[in-house]
């Protein structure tokens, strides 16, 4: 059973930064696509980038595109998510998920989740 362990997560305010990362417990092989996600207290999860673990291509969700980078070190079976000039909104609890079954961005479609790790931007 691989198991995702998020970490990074903090307090930080307007237009700071945080770096999340997402250790998999055994190779990031194992899955085709890799994602994060958030969610904020009483709306429902979102998502907000994805990578293929072969070809390394990304996609990001409209809100967070020019502002948030996802990327993996295969070497060290850990993705990251390098987020920059944030916002309020941006406060959630955050998710790192993989799955062998899709290339989108849709939560239904990840088999493997992590507990979260808390960001939360103050104005």
């Amino acid at each position: 059973q691989e198991t995702l362990v998020e970490s990074g997560g903090g307090s930080v305010q307007t237009g700071g930064s945080l770096r999340l990362s997402c250790a998999v417990s055994r190779s990031m092989y194992n899955f085709r696509t890799m994602a994060w996600f958030r969610q904020a207290p009483g709306k429902e999860r979102e998502g907000v980038a994805r990578i293929r673990t072969r070809g390394g291509d990304s996609a990001y969700a409209d809100s967070v595109k020019g502002r948030f980078t996802i990327s993996t070190d295969k070497g060290a079976d850990t993705m990251y998510l390098e987020m920059n000039n944030l916002k309020p909104e941006d406060s959630a609890m955050y998710y790192c998920a993989a799955t062998y079954l899709s290339d989108e961005l849709s939560a239904a479609d990840y088999l493997y989740w992590g507990q979260g790790t808390q960001v939360t931007v103050s104005s």
